[in-house]
This record gives C-alpha cells, sequence and structure tokens, in this order.
C-alpha cells in the first residue's frame, strides 16, 4: 500500500511492505513490533490522534516514518540527513496518515 503526503511543501511518498518489518530491524536494530505497542499507547484510538505525549517516543515515530519513506524512495538519505530536509514536520497529520498503511501491511486487509 502507499500514498503520497504533503510535508513542508513537497509530495512525499510512503509505503509499507510485508518487508516493513525486516528493513526496520535492519536500519535499526530494533523490533518494530515492540516499538508499534509503545507508540499505539500515545494514540487515540477512537481519533487516531497523538493523545499520550509522555509515552511517545519521538525517534521511535521518526524510524517508522523514515523506513516507509524509504520503502516509498529506495534514494532518500539516511533517517537524519532526510529530516534535515524539512521545516516543518507535523507529527499529528503524519502519523495519522501513515497509520493506515502500517495497519494493512501488517494485519492486511478484510475482504468484501
Amino acid at each position: 500500500m502507499e500514498k503520497t503526503i504533503i510535508i513542508d511543501g513537497r509530495a512525499v511518498r510512503f509505503k509499507s511492505t510485508a518487508a516493513f518489518l525486516l528493513r526496520y530491524k535492519a536500519q535499526f536494530q530494533r523490533d518494530a513490533l515492540k516499538d508499534l505497542l509503545k507508540l499505539e499507547k500515545a494514540i487515540n484510538a477512537t481519533t487516531g490522534e497523538l493523545e499520550n505525549y509522555d509515552v511517545l517516543d519521538l525517534e521511535l515515530f521518526y524510524n517508522l516514518v523514515w523506513v516507509m519513506a524509504k520503502t516509498a524512495d529506495p534514494s532518500i538519505p539516511e533517517p537524519e540527513t532526510w529530516l534535515d530536509q524539512f521545516s516543518e514536520f507535523p507529527l499529528d497529520d503524519i502519523l495519522r496518515e501513515t497509520v493506515d498503511l502500517l495497519a494493512a501491511s501488517l494485519m492486511g486487509t478484510k475482504k468484501k
């Protein structure tokens, strides 16, 4: 599943595939599922908005978003260099737009 989001006036593509977990582990030497569970604690299940900023680890969020961007465009640079390209990076908006990508690749979609 793929989606394009406008960030800081630029179109940025995000993609999540079955290889997401492997790519995340290879880049950050961390378990993506454990990190996603931590992120879930900061999100309101009804609205999908960030609410509990006390438990939110921004590094996890940036890592997850970077992996989805890297999956869509293998030419993007390492995380810090990539993030330096943005003067604005609205966490709430980006998370709201990308959470469905993660869910679709990790849990699948229901057949109608």
